[in-house]
């Protein structure tokens, strides 16, 4: 299969499954919105899970990358900074932005599903690597809280705003949680 085919797919799919809902959403509606027979879909995705995961492969595979390079950094501030702004451009670039809306409308969806563990794994490593590993738990969780300021600018923030005014901010507010504290 083509990364365009593919792409197209995960697209369509993408959009009716914002639009509609997952589970009101068939592999014939994303057929018929491709403008292809249903047995064409059926040869590149079986299923609307299969097209689900797909999505969420190609997240862990990105985080995957990133995690890589992290671990490949010696710990403190530099790597801190460089490791948040390549999140946050994986998080706000390509398609996520959509993917983003689609996993929080369909949680229970993609927690039955095995990319659902992956997913988070991948999540407590990044917050792990933001954190130096460190043992302190206020560190683990301006961490965590730092990168779910990324995500929480999705359904935080509720006015209209660019997806570069979108990740400007969410960067901003990330950075104020794990800005090392100055103690008087």
């Amino acid at each position: 299969m083509t990364e365009s085919t593919r792409g197209r797919i995960q697209a369509v799919a993408l959009e009716l499954f914002t639009e509609n809902g997952y589970e009101k959403t068939s592999l014939r509606e994303i057929a018929e919105r491709l403008g292809v027979t249903k047995a064409a879909l059926y040869y590149h995705f079986k299923s609307k899970d299969e097209i689900v995961s797909s999505f969420a492969e190609d997240r862990l595979r990105r985080l995957d990358e990133i995690i890589e390079w992290a671990e490949a950094q010696p710990p403190g501030l530099e790597r801190r900074q460089e490791l948040l702004s390549r999140y946050a451009d994986e998080f706000f670039g390509g398609n996520h932005p959509s993917v983003m809306r689609f996993f929080e409308q369909n949680q229970t969806v993609v927690k039955t599903m095995s990319v659902g563990q992956g997913m988070r794994d991948r999540m407590l490593r990044v917050a792990a690597l933001m954190a130096d590993d460190a043992d302190e738990p206020a560190e683990q969780l301006r961490a965590a809280l730092a990168l779910f300021s990324v995500h929480g600018s999705w359904f935080a923030i509720r006015c209209e705003m660019s997806v570069e005014e979108r990740k400007r901010v969410a960067l901003e507010v990330a950075e104020d949680l794990w800005r090392p504290r100055v103690t008087p």
